[in-house]
C-alpha cells in the first residue's frame, strides 16, 4: 500500500474490464495483512466510487482500480487510485498514415490507459509532418486524456485544428468528441484507423430528437443520483423550479443507479431530466422517453419560452 499502513479494513473496486483480476489483487492485499473486501456492482468511472459498500463493511480505504483522480472535493472515506497502464507499438500508428495524409494540424486524445504513451504519439505524428495539439480537460487528470463526460481535451482545438484524432478501444471515449471536424479512432492493438464522424452525426440526431420530443411533455421526472461523484441535487432543485415555472409538472427521483426497467414503471413521466452521469441520456432507447441532459434541458426552457411569447404575441392581436 502506498501509505504503509497494515491491518487495515479495505474495499478493493474494479470497472468490468479489471474485475477478471479482482482475486489476484485480493489475494495480494491479505498477504500483506488486510481484511480485504470487493465491490461486486458495476463501475462506471473514476466518479463512481463504493462509498457505501465501504461504510456497510467497516472499511478505512477503498482502494479504486484504473482511473485517475476524479473527485477533487473532500471524501468521507480515504480512496487510493491505482491506474492500469496498457502499452503498444508505437510503429503500429503509421497505418494511420494513409487516412491522415490529408491532414496538418492535429489534435490528439486518449484514455486513462494509455495516457503514458502521449509523448510517444506527439513524436511520432510531429515526426511525420503535423502539427500536434494536446489539450489538458476540465475534468480529466491528465493531458491528451478524454472522459467519457469531458472531451475539452480536443474540443478546446475546434478553430486550430483541421482534424481530431482519438488513440484507443471503443466508441464510448470518442464519441464525447463532438466535433464538426473529420474525427478518427485508432485501434492501438493493431493500427486500424476508423473515421467517426457519421457515429458523431447519429448522436446529434438522437438527443435532437429527444429534445424535439420533449417539447410536449407535461411532467417531467428529474433524476438525481447518491454516486458521489455524480450526485447534484442544487442543479435538479433548480430545474423543477423552472419546470413549474413554466406550467408543468416535476418531481425528483433518486437512486444510485437508474434502470429502465425501474423507470418505466413510472407511467406518470413524459420524459426525464438526467443529473447524474450525462452520457446515460444517450441510452434512449432503453428508458422509452425523452431524456435530456442539463444541456439540452437548457435549451428546452428557450424554446418553451419561445413559443410562449408567440402565443403571447399572437393573442394580443
Amino acid at each position: 500500500m502506498s501509505n504503509g499502513r497494515f491491518n487495515m479494513k479495505i474495499l478493493l473496486q474494479f470497472p468490468e474490464g479489471l474485475k477478471r483480476e479482482a482475486l489476484a489483487y485480493a489475494k495480494k492485499y491479505e498477504k500483506e495483512g488486510h481484511e480485504v473486501f470487493i465491490a461486486s456492482a458495476s463501475c462506471f468511472g473514476a466518479c463512481d466510487l463504493a462509498l457505501e459498500e465501504a461504510k456497510a463493511v467497516g472499511a478505512k480505504k477503498i482502494v479504486h482500480f484504473g482511473h485517475s483522480i476524479f473527485i477533487r472535493k473532500k471524501l468521507p472515506i480515504e480512496v487510493e487510485y491505482v491506474e492500469c497502464e496498457s502499452d503498444f507499438d508505437i510503429e503500429v500508428l503509421k497505418r494511420s498514415l494513409t487516412a491522415l495524409s490529408g491532414f496538418k494540424n492535429i489534435a490528439i486524445a486518449t484514455t486513462i490507459q494509455y495516457s503514458h504513451k502521449i509523448p510517444e504519439i506527439k513524436k511520432f505524428f510531429e515526426q511525420n509532418g503535423k502539427r500536434v495539439f494536446i489539450g489538458k480537460g476540465s475534468l480529466a487528470f491528465y493531458p491528451g486524456q478524454v472522459l467519457g463526460c469531458d472531451a475539452t481535451a480536443v474540443t478546446q482545438f475546434r478553430k486550430e485544428v483541421d482534424t481530431v484524432i482519438f488513440i484507443g478501444d471503443g466508441l464510448f471515449h470518442p464519441l464525447a468528441m463532438d466535433v464538426d471536424t473529420p474525427a478518427f479512432v485508432i485501434y492501438p492493438r493493431n493500427g486500424d484507423t476508423k473515421q467517426i464522424n457519421k457515429e458523431i452525426d447519429t448522436l446529434r440526431k438522437k438527443r435532437k430528437g429527444a429534445l424535439l420530443a420533449a417539447v410536449d411533455a407535461n411532467s417531467f421526472g428529474i433524476l438525481v443520483s447518491t454516486k458521489f461523484g455524480q450526485s447534484h441535487l442544487k442543479i435538479a432543485r433548480w430545474a423543477k423550479k423552472q419546470i413549474q415555472k413554466r406550467g408543468k409538472y416535476a418531481a425528483i427521483l433518486i437512486a444510485n443507479e437508474f434502470e429502465p426497467f425501474s423507470l418505466n414503471n413510472f407511467m406518470s413521466f413524459d420524459c426525464y431530466v438526467n443529473t447524474a452521469c450525462p452520457r446515460m441520456s444517450d441510452d434512449l432507447e432503453k428508458f422509452g422517453k425523452p431524456m435530456l441532459g442539463v444541456d439540452l434541458f437548457g435549451e428546452l426552457l428557450k424554446i418553451l419560452d419561445e413559443l410562449s411569447n408567440k402565443t403571447n404575441n399572437g393573442s394580443k392581436h
